[in-house]
């Protein structure tokens, strides 16, 4: 990457980090989003990228809800348990490019109505249900499983589930979500580079990257542990996440697509053989058939 783009993903993902980190999410959706926008990595640059990012941001968010109060380990475990391995399992497994593509477009669609909708009201009761332990088992083992496979942290469907179960407050849902996310993309990124053996990113642009969300979730988080809103901006996020969705699903139907033999795009005509005793030809066409006279 030049350095120009590696300023404007910066200057996104600083974005995304701030709007995100106020309801306690680390913004593996919106690094998705963004980096999908601007096309310019690969689905196995991203998934790490956002991964790495994630744990950043989310790691922020955990110390300041935990110090606002709002933590409860007792609401958290019984989805941990199960949803850090299958995350693993999900971070090791390779999807085609196109398939990915596409389950990432149903994440950013997913995430753009939870972005818009969710305005959780100030002053939440302190919720009377517990967590079902078969049902924690369960929703963890089907949110760690999706999330390794994009390349979340698994907030993004786990806060709705606990607003409307009634197994959080709003504030509570912040914490618990961010400590989810800190738990699911840490064992992500391990099954991943379990799988590849490697990181496929650039050092320095991620050390950038890091230094740029760390400043959004910093500031970001402060603001969400003191309920303030930004309804607007959550609702022109969705926008965006949709657009996104859109392109995304582009992506993936375009590289769906059957290519030509020799991988260019380009007809086959002039594809060079090589025979084992070194003679070359060219396959322009096949041969005519031997007519008898």
């Amino acid at each position: 990457m030049t350095t120009m783009q590696i300023a404007l993903l910066a200057a996104g993902f600083l974005l995304i980090a701030s709007l995100y980190s106020t309801v306690g999410h680390g913004g593996a959706s919106g690094y998705l989003m963004v980096m999908g926008l601007a096309g310019w990595l690969g689905p196995e640059v991203m998934k790490p990228t956002a991964l790495i990012l994630n744990l950043v941001v989310a790691g922020t968010g955990v110390l300041r809800f935990y110090r606002a109060g709002g933590f409860r380990w007792r609401t958290l475990w019984p989805f941990v348990v199960t949803s850090v391995p299958c995350a693993f399992l999900g971070g090791a497994a390779q999807l085609d490019p196109a398939v990915y593509t596409r389950l990432v477009a149903v994440v950013l669609v997913f995430a753009a109505f939870c972005v818009a909708l969710r305005n959780p009201a100030r002053g939440s009761p302190e919720p009377a249900k517990s967590v079902p332990l078969p049902g924690g088992l369960l929703w963890g083992a089907a949110i760690g499983l999706l999330s390794g496979l994009v390349g979340v942290g698994g907030g993004i469907f786990l806060s709705p589930l606990l607003l409307l179960a009634g197994w959080a407050t709003a504030r509570q849902t912040a914490g618990i979500s961010a400590a989810f996310i800190v738990l699911n993309s840490a064992s992500g990124l391990v099954g991943f580079i379990a799988r590849h053996h490697t990181l496929p990113v650039e050092p320095a642009a991620m050390a950038i990257f890091s230094c740029a969300v760390l400043l959004g979730g910093f500031v970001g988080s402060g603001i969400g542990s003191r309920r303030l809103g930004h309804i607007s901006l959550r609702r022109a996020l969705a926008v965006v996440l949709l657009v996104a969705a859109i392109k995304m699903m582009l992506v993936g139907d375009s590289s769906g697509r059957m290519k030509p033999a020799n991988g260019t795009g380009a007809p086959a005509a002039n594809v060079h053989m090589t025979f084992p005793d070194g003679d070359m030809m060219k396959a322009h066409a096949p041969p005519p058939r031997y007519r008898p006279r």
